[in-house]
């Protein structure tokens, strides 16, 4: 009978199609059930090498085994989540597998050889060990043998049973390290958000809360945190007015558009005195025709990530989808496999075969046939896209068909796509003939671009790909010619847009993030976990409150877990243990303890995601974390909104503060000083604080935090008249947190509420420059305060003063301590928010000050905030800017400092 040979595949499909092709002239084929229903075993004689062999082949589903915590931490509430960096873990296999582990220990008895029939990428390799571990444990004589195999054809079968390795113990080893690490830091921050959050909230998007997992995956966070970067982008995004001059020329019966070489102003001034240069002196001087012939060079060959990518671009097909499709098209032996990171074709792989497969199709056949014809010049070897996972070629057709009866619309879309792909990227580029012209109009130089398209080549069966193109007038060196039309046009600068799948997956690829058989994992996740939606037309990306409010959380406790640095590193170190340069050991130590060390620093800074969270969702009468919170008492009525109460609170971290119940839309916020240990709100109506009434609020502070010389009872004002609360905040500080951030991060509603919040540090600050170091007492910059202050005027403080430019009242002088501002002196008003820089002013009130111009010019200087632009937009007499004196900037036109209209349309620009 010769050798018994033990055979295992991954899918119940590959065994019987695998199966199919070996036994085929070879006697039949006869199957029999196995200890699973779903996974019959089939037999069949067989020769490998010459040597006459008995084939048993069965299959699995997937991995065999899990990788889990022992029992004592598997439990939530077993264990601290810190405790899961250093817990046992064990690989087994799980009761719905232990029929195909029966299995295959009662055919591995029987056998000397196993032959293993694994996708052949890092995944499957550790499958195989999977597979190798139960076998040998039943059989230890066993003769190991891997089949590697990249399509289920006739040809590729017979050779790759004909050619048989070894199992790559390196590739198993990488997946080992990926998995133990994305078990412990993904249970320990999942258990840590979910019962931290969970209960503490209602979280509206779920029918049952109490059952909502809030995960964490080391790929999951950084993929949605590309997401929310994007919007965040967008919702801090300030549309700004620019101006550009247009030329079009209209001859030969064709027009050409001229673009300028500046591009775009946002100076209207700068822009309208170059315009009238151009309309005094409008003649056009050609001073530069170049003429060159050009390339478009076909794609790359395929990747599994280029195939998602260009799923979603062409189709608006998901990349989950694309996947599936792609799979059942490997598993019927129409395309290779779909799990590929190789872009280019090894010098064996026999690419003419490939083509003519294709010659009889009814819409690209011809197109084949041209390509086999060396007559017509149109072959070429694919480029090489720099990219080969050693374990599979790049995605290409493996059979010919014109449409199963069985196919849905997505078959024949991917089917066609690779197919397609394939011909383009063995075929020559398309050719082009592309004149540029540039012309001289009073200085100012403009160009534009002609195209014809003199070879399609490749274009001509890639159809989604175009090289638009234009016909321009004949031009000469010095031929002058009066443009047809010469405009000065506006715009607006625009955000860009979320992020579409393809975007996503490029951002994930780039970074280093999953891998091309799990990209689509981490993307359905954020869906599946509430952490984001997907317009299903755009295939475009919007972080929910939930998934927002995550990043918000960490991103404000400074560490950067959104981000994709710490994964990107860890899959490099996965790569280098698959090649063999880094140990499998190093890297687990190596990964867990910088991880470790960032969940120790979150669970430090809990109250930060609880401050996220409070942004967007109610809190509930229950919580896992005993965090109590209230809507507190009330204590006026806020002098910013008018609209909503501003109400004494107790937050999570202890403190006291007085905020507005129209949060998040109104940002109103009061800090208190930090050592308070009661307040509450009394009857006492303030005599001297308007708008009112204010009611004066009862404290009582820690004795050994305070002053000897201040009481530890006090009854107080938080609307700006007590003095005591402002010593004590200076020298004991507040003990909260900057939330500025959170406004800087565009929210959308409101943001320019955000200029009211007060935040001070609890290090001693100056309350007069608001830097550390020093107190009100011996500020220095007090001097040159008292100097200002004769020529300007003083407040009832004794300090420097201006008249409101609004409600009239005094307006002190203050030191902004933002990074890009800090050391500049600023009038502001804290009734209504009245802020003018203090050279600003002085340059208003100079004699013969040339004012507009400069303040125009300043205005368009400085910087954003997150995702923001250089070349801000006015505001009048200056800026806005918060408590912090971080600048604010705002839409409105430079003329007439109204917010309404931009200065294009601004009925005082001809005055």
């Amino acid at each position: 009978m010769g050798i018994r040979v033990f055979n295992v595949a991954e899918k119940h499909s590959v065994a019987r199609d695998v199966s199919a092709i070996l036994s085929r002239n070879q006697g039949g084929l006869r199957s029999r059930d196995g200890r699973s229903v779903y996974n019959k075993i089939f037999e069949f004689n067989y020769q490998i090498q010459g040597q006459q062999c008995h084939m048993i082949f069965t299959s699995i589903h997937g991995h065999l085994m899990e990788l889990e915590f022992e029992d004592r931490y598997r439990k939530w509430h077993s264990c601290d989540p810190l405790d899961l960096y250093h817990a046992p873990v064990r690989k087994y296999v799980p009761q719905d597998k232990l029929d195909i582990k029966k299995t295959l220990e009662e055919e591995a008895r029987k056998c000397q050889w196993l032959i293993l029939w694994l996708d052949c990428d890092r995944e499957g390799e550790n499958i195989a060990f999977e597979v190798v571990q139960v076998c040998t444990e039943a059989n230890r004589q066993l003769n190991v043998w891997r089949a590697r195999f990249s399509s289920i054809i006739e040809r590729e079968i017979h050779q790759s049973v004909q050619r048989l390795g070894r199992p790559n113990q390196l590739f198993s080893d990488a997946v080992d390290v990926r998995q133990e690490i994305d078990l412990r830091i993904g249970a320990s921050f999942t258990r840590f958000q979910t019962m931290l959050l969970r209960d503490a909230f209602v979280l509206d998007f779920a029918a049952d809360g109490r059952n909502v997992v809030l995960s964490y995956g080391p790929c999951q966070f950084p993929t949605l945190g590309f997401v929310v970067e994007r919007y965040w982008e967008i919702q801090s995004h300030e549309p700004e007015e620019f101006w550009t001059v247009n030329c079009t020329h209209n001859a030969d019966d064709c027009t050409a558009s001229f673009n300028w070489m500046r591009g775009h102003l946002f100076d209207y001034t700068c822009a309208v005195i170059i315009y009238e240069m151009c309309i005094e002196e409008p003649t056009a001087t050609v001073t530069q025709v170049r003429q060159r012939e050009t390339l478009k060079r076909p794609p790359h060959p395929l990747s599994t990530i280029e195939l998602e990518k260009r799923a979603s671009r062409y189709f608006r097909m998901g990349a989950k989808q694309t996947m599936k499709v792609a799979e059942e098209l490997y598993l019927s032996g129409f395309i290779s496999y779909p799990r590929t990171e190789t872009d280019s074709f090894s010098t064996e792989t026999d690419l003419h075969t490939i083509v003519q497969d294709q010659q009889q199709h009814p819409v690209w056949g011809s197109y084949a046939q041209r390509l086999l014809d060396p007559g017509a010049g149109l072959w070429k070897y694919p480029s090489n896209g720099g990219h080969d996972d050693k374990a599979h070629p790049p995605i290409h057709p493996t059979k010919f068909s014109a449409g199963e009866s069985n196919w849905t619309p997505d078959h024949h879309k991917l089917y066609e796509l690779v197919v397609r792909h394939f011909l383009a990227c063995v075929s020559q580029p398309a050719v082009g003939a592309e004149t540029t012209v540039d012309i001289d109009i009073a200085g100012e130089l403009f160009c534009t671009t002609g195209r014809v398209i003199l070879a399609k080549n490749y274009l001509e069966v890639y159809r989604f790909e175009s090289w638009g193109g234009s016909i321009i007038p004949t031009y000469t060196l010095g031929h002058q010619f009066t443009p047809t039309t010469l405009t000065l046009d506006s715009g607006v600068t625009r955000p860009p847009p979320l992020l579409s799948e393809a975007d996503l997956m490029e951002c994930m690829d780039k970074a280093g993030i999953g891998t091309d058989a799990t990209m689509h994992d981490h993307i359905q996740k954020l869906l599946d976990r509430y952490y984001a939606t997907k317009d299903m037309n755009t295939t475009r990306f919007t972080p929910t409150h939930l998934g927002e409010a995550l990043v918000m959380g960490y991103d404000d406790m400074g560490y950067e877990l959104w981000k994709p640095y710490l994964r990107a590193t860890m899959e490099s170190d996965m790569k280098a243990v698959s090649i063999g340069t880094k140990n499998k050991d190093e890297v687990l130590t190596t990964c867990l303890q910088q991880m470790k060390a960032c969940f120790q620093d979150a669970k430090l800074n809990k109250t930060k995601l609880f401050e996220a969270m409070d942004v967007f969702f109610e809190r509930t009468n229950r919580s896992a974390a005993n965090e109590q919170h209230t809507f507190g008492e009330v204590v006026r009525r806020c002098n910013l909104c008018l609209e909503s109460d501003m109400v004494l609170k107790r937050k999570p971290d202890g403190n006291f503060m007085v905020g507005c119940l129209g949060y998040p839309q109104c940002r109103n916020v009061v800090w208190l000083p930090g050592p308070i240990s009661e307040a509450s709100v009394t009857t006492t109506v303030c005599s001297n604080c308007t708008p009112g009434p204010v009611f004066m609020i009862q404290f009582k502070f820690r004795r050994l935090e305070i002053p000897m010389t201040f009481s530890v009872e006090h009854l107080g004002c938080v609307g700006g008249c007590d003095d005591i609360l402002k010593q004590l905040i200076e020298t004991c500080g507040t003990g909260s947190r900057d939330i500025l951030g959170v406004s800087g991060r565009g929210r959308g509603s409101n943001t320019s509420s955000s200029n009211f919040q007060q935040s001070i540090p609890r290090q001693r600050t100056c309350t007069h420059c608001r830097q550390t170091g020093h107190t009100s007492n011996n500020c220095p910059s007090q001097a040159s305060r008292s100097r200002s202050a004769r020529s300007q005027g003083t407040n009832q403080q004794g300090e420097p003063s201006i008249p409101c430019g609004s409600c009239g009242n005094p307006c002190a002088l203050r030191t902004a301590n933002t990074e890009s501002n800090r050391g500049k002196k600023f009038y502001s008003c804290q009734g209504c928010n009245f802020f003018i820089w203090e050279d600003v002013h002085n340059e208003r009130n100079a004699p013969s000050s040339n004012y507009s111009n400069q303040a125009s010019a300043q205005s368009r200087r400085g910087g954003r905030g997150r995702g923001g632009r250089s070349g801000g937009s006015t505001n009048g007499g200056g800026n806005f800017v918060s408590a912090t004196g971080e600048t604010i900037t705002g839409r409105r036109c430079f003329i007439c400092q109204d917010p309404s209209h931009f200065a294009n349309v601004c009925p005082s620009r001809g005055m």
